[in-house]
């Protein structure tokens, strides 16, 4: 250790702070991670938002990417109290129409899922299978910085697919409307417009996971995966210290390397950081994406849902067909509201019955809305799931809202309500937060960043925590 107290400071204990502690301390180094809040997760975190007894995910809930995570699959997580919940439907998508009764799901059984389709069917199975099939060979590469990737066949073949728009994929690939629907409602967690480059990418992604191993979510809270992290770095000598905010660069623990959990707003903000003048300018210029607003209801009952499809899901995509769906997030990055937002929907309660005292349950909801706006969206969110569950008004005991400057204040990474770590566009998709052969490395040799604002972007997987660490293990360790 010679001069340093520490190895490695990590500030900031989110999934990829927590990913990266892990694999350093892993390696025998001695690290401490330090966070402002009183309690670990950043945005990942599980809390009474609305009455004793009613836990709520009050950032991540459903967690399809941690559970496939090729970091965290191979943590013993189990083992320090990690337990899945697997909803019967990974996810479900509302329809307007009478086919299907209203509504089309995403099994995890990919012929089950293709059945829904009609002239589609054959199509969209022949089409997962061989995704299903590739994903082992090039899930490392697309979870990575750009670099040559290991199995270049599969990985072109992959991104063929993926550098497409979503509206230009469904067209490419789909007749009817079933499919387009199901695909959109997965693609629009990128929050970009449904026509931006890449946007396909998010669709084909999640409906992968889907169909390999679901869209599971921690038993009694996503905060559950923190806390097993978290015990399986102290359990491995790591040092966790909570209630410290870092405002100046001279208030790190003495420390040979610096990992920032951060997005590029966060950073900047630190007083005597030492970067150079080119390296902070190119981070002042990093575009976050659009918002949310976020609403979580303690009800008396289950999410009335006409369509029994949809009752059986673990998360709901609310929008009543494929062009709603497209018009909602163009208005939105537009700068404007949509007065029949995409609603994106979770129901864990009903899966998992230690989220709530009796009888009760949790749900929660958001609309994407513009960067920073702090319009009241219940009346356009609640009308959206009034339309696929009448009745759902009057099953509510206590709401709780959070508009984007609400998010931010709860977890400042979450910039303008950017749940993503900053837009995931084409133009920063891969070159996240700036464009250099290792995007973790700053200007500054010792000072690293492994926030959703690096790749692969965002979601909980500790990826980008993984890659950093990986990094810093070969360029000082």
């Amino acid at each position: 250790m010679g001069k340093y107290d520490y190895d490695v400071v990590i500030v900031g204990s989110g999934s990829n702070g927590l990913a990266a502690a892990i694999y350093l301390q892993s390696k025998g180094l001695k690290t401490i991670v330090v966070e402002k809040e009183s309690m670990l997760g950043g945005a990942t975190k599980t809390t009474e938002l609305t009455l004793p007894g009613y836990k709520h995910d009050v950032g991540a809930a459903v967690l399809p990417m941690a559970y496939s995570s090729p970091f965290f699959q191979q943590l013993p997580l189990e083992d320090f109290g990690l337990e899945w919940i697997y909803p019967e439907i990974p996810f479900a998508q509302t329809l307007g129409n009478s086919n299907n009764f209203g509504a089309v799901a995403c099994y995890q059984d990919i012929d089950k899922t293709a059945a829904q389709l009609g002239a589609d069917e054959s199509t969209y199975r022949k089409f997962m299978r061989t995704r299903i099939e590739d994903w082992p060979l090039v899930s490392n590469d697309i979870l990575a910085p750009i670099k040559i990737p290991e199995n270049p066949l599969q990985f072109l073949d992959f991104g063929r697919s993926a550098i497409l728009s979503a509206r230009t994929f469904t067209r490419l690939k789909f007749k009817t409307e079933e499919s387009k629907v199901l695909f959109y409602g997965a693609a629009a967690h990128s929050t970009l417009p449904l026509n931006s480059t890449a946007s396909a990418s998010f669709g084909l992604v999640l409906m992968i996971m889907a169909h390999l191993n679901g869209w599971p979510f921690p038993k009694s809270g996503a905060g559950q995966i923190i806390e097993a992290l978290a015990k399986y770095y102290i359990h491995l000598g790591g040092e966790v210290k909570v209630n410290s905010a870092i405002e100046d660069f001279n208030q790190i623990p003495n420390s040979k390397v610096q990992v920032f959990d951060l997005t590029p707003k966060q950073l900047l903000t630190i007083k005597s950081l030492p970067l150079s003048a080119l390296y902070q300018k190119r981070l002042s210029n990093f575009k976050y994406g659009a918002g949310i607003f976020k609403m979580d209801w303690a009800l008396r009952a289950p999410v009335p849902f006409k369509n029994k499809i949809l009752r059986k899901a673990g998360t709901v995509h609310i929008g009543f067909s494929s062009s709603e769906i497209e018009n909602s997030e163009k208005i939105v990055n537009q700068g404007k509201l949509p007065g029949t937002p995409y609603v994106l929907l979770v129901q864990p309660s009903v899966f998992d019955h230690s989220r709530t005292p009796d009888s009760g349950h949790t749900v929660w909801a958001y609309c994407h809305v513009p960067n920073g706006n702090t319009q009241d969206c219940t009346k356009i969110i609640e009308s959206q799931i009034e339309r696929a569950a009448p009745g759902f008004g009057k099953l509510i005991l206590k709401r709780h809202l959070m508009n984007t400057r609400q998010l931010e204040e709860f977890d400042a990474n979450l910039v303008g309500g950017d749940i993503n770590g900053g837009k995931q566009d084409i133009t920063q998709l891969f070159t996240r937060p700036v464009a250099k052969l290792s995007p973790y490395k700053t200007s500054n040799n010792n000072i690293y960043i492994c926030s959703s604002s690096t790749p692969p972007g965002g979601g909980v997987h500790g990826m980008a925590g993984f890659n950093a660490a990986k990094q810093v293990l070969k360029d000082h360790f």
